[in-house]
């Protein structure tokens, strides 16, 4: 069972989803097995293929999970506030990416793979549209509220923010330097005031 949101999805299949996170975080994509997986969660790969028929399946349910974590810790961000929402998500995408560099590295792996599996490439597709479509969002609020520039083109601006954490989480995984997180960071910051501040 592919494609269960947040709300649809059983304990099991919850359970699941953590054990192949934590077990993709430790094996990286290329060692990931079902094997490995079932380890992770205590019960035999019959348990899970109970639930996901394939490896590719789980993988393709996982990114949806990992794109509802991210959706649940920025729904947490408190304010409405249009530069503190914009500050929030790049803090999210960009600074606290550091902590998580083996999923970092795993993702990059899988999208590494994405050319060749449709099911992942339509999911990494999916949560890329997403992030994009909550940056836009705060890009578009922000210029009706007369926070950023009138003349701000959201889409161009939501676009380029992107490029730029997709390029910085490439380089924090080759270089395995936080740094380089930071310094994209504050490149974002003076994209912001160059660009969208009115």
């Amino acid at each position: 069972m592919s494609g269960a949101s947040r709300e649809q999805r059983s304990e099991a299949e919850a359970a699941i989803m953590r054990a192949t996170y934590r077990a993709l975080c430790e094996h990286g994509y290329a060692e990931l097995t079902m094997r490995a997986i079932a380890s992770e969660y205590g019960k035999t790969t019959a348990a899970i293929h109970y639930h996901y028929e394939t490896k590719d399946d789980l993988l393709v349910a996982l990114l949806e999970y990992l794109l509802d974590r991210f959706v649940e810790r920025v729904h947490g961000v408190e304010t409405t506030a249009p530069a503190a929402r914009l500050d929030a998500l790049l803090d999210t995408l960009l600074v606290e990416v550091a902590s998580e560099r083996e999923l970092a590295v795993a993702l990059l792996e899988l999208r590494a793979v994405a050319p060749y599996d449709e099911g992942v490439r339509d999911q990494l597709v999916r949560n890329d549209e997403y992030l994009r479509y909550l940056l836009r969002t705060v890009v578009v609020d922000g210029v009706e509220r007369g926070v950023f520039d009138e003349g701000v083109d959201p889409e161009s601006a939501a676009e380029t923010l992107m490029t730029l954490v997709d390029g910085a989480r490439t380089r924090f995984v080759l270089h395995d330097d936080p740094a380089v997180l930071h310094r994209a960071r504050e490149a974002a910051d003076r994209y912001v005031a160059d660009a969208l501040d009115a």
